[in-house]
């Protein structure tokens, strides 16, 4: 029996962010037989979706001149200004074709609101809007997260801290994720969830 209180949270393992995608993560495909094997381990299985409009404020194409991987400052704080991807309804933005979708018991997909980014399955980056995420957990009795996918310096790692402020015990396997690493941004990404108590492993 699996216990009930905890859930595998598969962040974002999608076609733009695996090799050969507009904004590929490094071996971002590795995953997914990692994944794959995990999903029948847990009670609750969730997965998030990076889905974006078109005309989404942190793609650099919306601002002209700006270049992709560049920094502009956004109502809501710094944002990184990134290449056009996971568009609503595109090849990119599906789910990668080896990932297993069916086990899933909810499919939360993020980014949807065209001025501000997401990259945490809980909150937009804001830090205060809601995906609705937190609520499900707890009406399911979740108490023990564990999360995997793409990307762990970035969509990962802010689902976990956002996860520890909420109160979940958090769990991060390493093996089952992968890393764009902007300027050193994964060391600091694990350097801050070890602060906030959130498992390595």
């Amino acid at each position: 029996m699996h216990p009930e209180n905890q859930a595998l949270i598969v962040i974002d393992v999608q076609n733009d962010f695996c090799p050969g995608g507009a904004l590929a993560v490094t071996e971002g495909d590795a995953v997914v037989p990692v994944i794959n094997a995990m999903l029948d381990e847990f009670a609750v299985k969730v997965l998030t979706q990076d889905w974006h409009p078109a005309n989404h404020a942190s793609f650099a194409a919306n601002h002209p001149g700006a270049a992709p991987f560049s920094m502009t400052e956004m109502p809501y704080g710094p944002q990184v200004l990134w290449p056009t991807h996971c568009v609503q309804g595109s090849t990119g933005a599906a789910f990668h074709p080896g990932l297993r979708t069916d086990p899933a018991d909810l499919v939360i997909r993020k980014g949807f609101r065209s001025a501000i980014d997401s990259y945490s399955a809980f909150f937009e980056n804001d830090r205060k809007t809601p995906t609705g995420l937190d609520g499900y957990l707890r009406a399911r009795g979740v108490t023990d997260l564990v999360l995997t996918g793409l990307a762990t310096d970035f969509c990962v790692a802010y689902s976990a801290l956002d996860a520890a402020r909420l109160g979940f015990a958090v769990t991060v396997r390493l093996e089952a994720c992968r890393a764009i690493d902007l300027n050193g941004s994964l060391a600091a990404a694990l350097d801050e969830m070890r602060k906030a108590g959130v498992a390595l492993v």
